[in-house]
């Protein structure tokens, strides 16, 4: 039991509202949408779809497939007796350590959808977790499938994820779990889903990922919309508490490794390949993160700016991430304003002819 169940001791305040009152217009239609866009795991997605995993890497441009290639013709190099073989496999667990990832973060934020339900003071918030909780729960699950019916075996929770996780659930700041969730990690997760969808071919996958990522902007919406309200009456010193928590969770955390499980299995050890890799993308001036990267920062840094957490305290994030080089994305479109957009439930239900919603 003890293997398969960890406690985590929430420290956060249960709140019962009396006022039923429904007066924030934009979560009211955010919650309407969220309603209408519910879709199944079970008949919206092709579960009959053959998965060929060794196809699935060939057909994919990964940049640090790539350069572990060319780590693997450097001196001294622990890749360097590899053949095609090899480089495959490694693809093939590099993918799967990805899925394992997202399927664990997607319970996390499940759990901390279920924590803002209880935690928020206002009736509309705890309508709308309601419907993100139901939504985490689906993407656990068919993240959770794709890995045991199509790749085989999933990894563990990354370290990393897990302490980003672990400290919003046991936080007692109500909202502190929607900046931790909803605004960096769901960032993170539409960064990383569309990085995917960018480079995948496979069907099943493609519409699974669409449709993630559809509920995954509205979360990041509902962040927006929910933290700019409140944020707007809290004190410099409370503001100053939230701006260092985006600078640990951005700039103290940028350089993480990947799954040290993935060259485990592949028969060596991260700390022996590593050297080699850096070294590699050096060489190719690759950066096998770039383009996530921004893709992250694009999204969050407008976010956070509609926040009003960049100019607090005399622009102390803005200092802090613009030494960083990442306010180049300050104006980008912040997703709640955008998030419509990204709704391709919606849009296959249209192209089909059916009702909204149905």
């Amino acid at each position: 039991m003890e293997a398969a169940v960890q406690v985590i001791h929430d420290n956060a305040d249960r709140l019962f509202l009396w006022d039923y009152e429904r007066d924030r217009g934009q979560l009211v239609t955010l919650y309407n949408k969220a309603m209408g866009s519910q879709w199944n795991s079970v008949t919206d997605l092709d579960w009959s779809i053959d998965v060929d995993p060794e196809r699935l890497v060939a057909e994919q441009e990964s940049p640090l497939l790539a350069v572990a290639r060319m780590a693997g013709t450097l001196p001294g190099s622990p890749l360097a007796t590899w053949t095609e073989k090899e480089y495959t496999q490694l693809g093939i667990e590099m993918f799967k350590a990805s899925l394992s990832q997202f399927m664990h973060g997607e319970q996390g934020a499940m759990m901390t959808a279920a924590k803002i339900v209880e935690t928020v003071p206002w009736i509309d918030a705890k309508y709308y977790a309601s419907t993100q909780t139901m939504d985490e729960a689906r993407h656990t699950e068919v993240f959770a499938k794709y890995l045991r019916t199509k790749l085989g075996d999933a990894y563990p929770m990354s370290p990393f994820l897990k302490e980003q996780i672990w400290s919003l659930l046991e936080d007692p700041r109500w909202d502190i779990a929607y900046l931790g969730m909803q605004i960096v990690i769901e960032s993170l997760a539409l960064a990383a889903f569309g990085d995917m969808l960018r480079r995948t071919k496979e069907p099943l996958l493609t519409k699974l990922l669409r449709y993630v990522m559809s509920d995954e902007a509205r979360h990041v919406a509902f962040g927006v919309l929910t933290l700019s309200e409140f944020y707007r009456d809290l004190s410099e010193a409370e503001l100053k508490e939230r701006q260092e928590f985006l600078v640990d969770a951005t700039l103290n955390s940028r350089a993480r490794a990947t799954t040290p499980e993935v060259w485990e299995r592949m028969g060596t050890a991260a700390e022996d390949v590593f050297p080699f890799i850096v070294q590699a993308a050096q060489k190719t001036k690759v950066n096998p993160a770039g383009g996530f990267a921004r893709a992250f920062f694009a999204k969050l840094v407008p976010n956070v700016r509609k926040l009003g957490l960049l100019d607090a305290n005399n622009g102390f994030l803005r200092q802090k991430w613009g030494e960083a080089g990442l306010l180049e994305f300050e104006f980008a479109d912040d997703t709640g304003s955008d998030y419509a957009s990204y709704d391709a439930v919606a849009q296959d239900r249209a192209a089909a002819g059916a009702p909204p919603g149905g």
